[in-house]
């Protein structure tokens, strides 16, 4: 998937992918994408998980096949229509889908966030929809698709509970996450470190409005000690938010740390032209709580 969005930086924009199942349309972020292929011969696992069809092997790795329409409770795939092949949270997944519509060039801004009573936080997997050619595009929350059928590969909290708990409490750590879900998680595990002074955003925007709030009372420095961001959020990203804290004179001395899971190789160097101080991807929680302690320590040196 070679496409020119990946080498433009904080322009809070992204590319969606439009694709089927049945009449409906949903969408997934490109940068989550390597490839697509014709739907491949599926080997079988035994015992495993209802929605996922078995194993193929192209090109000599072995990959996971999800079919999404018995995700959201349609009727199982067919054995036709294409493997959108996905890599995020150090996963190789491929999804099976009924067709691909095109890719659309849009703004954080336009992706409207589902409200509560479709988005509960256990249960959704929407993170939002976009109105495309006058029809609504759900985008999936691939992620959570994922850590439902295999919860070993979301956030590792042991990770967490295996490191020495200390008052950290005086460290206002500043985070911006859209999805309920993980917020919780990431508040629980920074909590149990020590770390209990946080203010949680759900989005760069949310996030950048409070910056600047501080800002202009003068007290930025001491309300915000550490910046932690997700890259995919609507109204405005977390790569936009890292461009703008760095091309501010008193926010950038402020550590910044992008945790996500489209932290793969092309999206670590994205980062870095923005100035993101650390970059983890989001089963990496435990090494959150040690960036976190390094990054404050030396800012205050």
């Amino acid at each position: 998937m070679d496409t020119n969005i990946l080498l433009e930086s904080g322009t809070n924009e992204l590319e969606v992918l439009e694709f089927t199942l049945g009449d409906n349309y949903y969408g997934i972020n490109v940068a989550k994408i390597r490839e697509i292929l014709t739907y491949q011969q599926v080997t079988p696992v035994p015992n495993a998980h209802p929605c996922v069809e078995g194993i193929f092997m192209p090109r000599d790795t072995m990959m996971t096949v999800i079919d999404l329409k018995k995700c959201l409770g349609m009727e199982p795939s067919e054995k036709k229509g294409l493997f959108i092949i996905t890599n995020f949270n150090k996963l190789n997944i491929a999804f099976h889908v009924d067709e691909v519509i095109g890719i659309h060039r849009v703004s954080w801004e336009d992706i409207i966030k589902p409200d509560s009573t479709i988005n509960t936080e256990d249960k959704s997997a929407a993170t939002g929809v976009i109105k495309l050619e006058g029809k609504l595009v759900v985008i999936l929350d691939f992620e959570k698709i994922v850590t439902d059928i295999s919860p070993e590969t979301g956030l590792k909290v042991s990770d967490v509970e295996e490191r020495i708990a200390r008052d950290r409490s005086d460290s206002p750590i500043l985070i911006a996450e859209d999805s309920p879900l993980l917020g919780k998680m990431i508040s629980e595990c920074l909590k149990k470190s020590g770390y209990t002074n946080l203010i949680m955003t759900m989005n760069g925007q949310e996030a950048w409005d409070k910056l600047t709030e501080f800002k202009n009372k003068g007290t930025v420095r001491q309300d915000v000690h550490c910046i932690i961001t997700d890259i995919e959020m609507p109204l405005m990203d977390g790569h936009r938010l890292t461009k703008l804290c760095k091309s501010d004179d008193e926010i950038k001395k402020i550590p910044l740390i992008i945790f996500s899971s489209l932290v793969n190789e092309e999206m670590r160097r994205k980062g870095e032209q923005l100035g993101a101080d650390a970059q983890l991807t989001k089963p990496e929680i435990g090494m959150l709580v040690e960036a976190i302690d390094n990054l404050i320590d030396k800012s205050v040196d």
